[in-house]
């Protein structure tokens, strides 16, 4: 659902800012940083990029048919309107 690259930089942000004696700990703290911060982001109400571009393009779809349905709804009721 999130990049990984991002999530990689920002652990590894915060992995430069700790102090010395915890960057010696190494890549256990380095693996915790990174399941936190993914724990973290999934407890997140949020969307992935690529739903929200598919949402998006359905939402244009679904705007252009609309514009379509009022246009045709006009021209009939311009045709009903000329019969009276």
């Amino acid at each position: 659902m999130f990049d990984a690259k991002k999530i990689e930089q920002l652990a590894k942000q915060i992995h430069e800012s700790m102090p010395q004696p915890v960057k010696d700990l190494g890549a256990d703290v380095d693996q915790k940083v990174r399941q936190v911060i993914q724990g973290q982001l999934s407890k997140l109400d949020v969307v992935s990029r690529e739903e929200f571009e598919v949402q998006t393009q359905v939402l244009l779809r679904t705007r252009q048919k609309l514009n379509e349905m009022e246009s045709k709804l006009a021209e009939i009721e311009a045709k009903l309107s000329e019969k009276d």
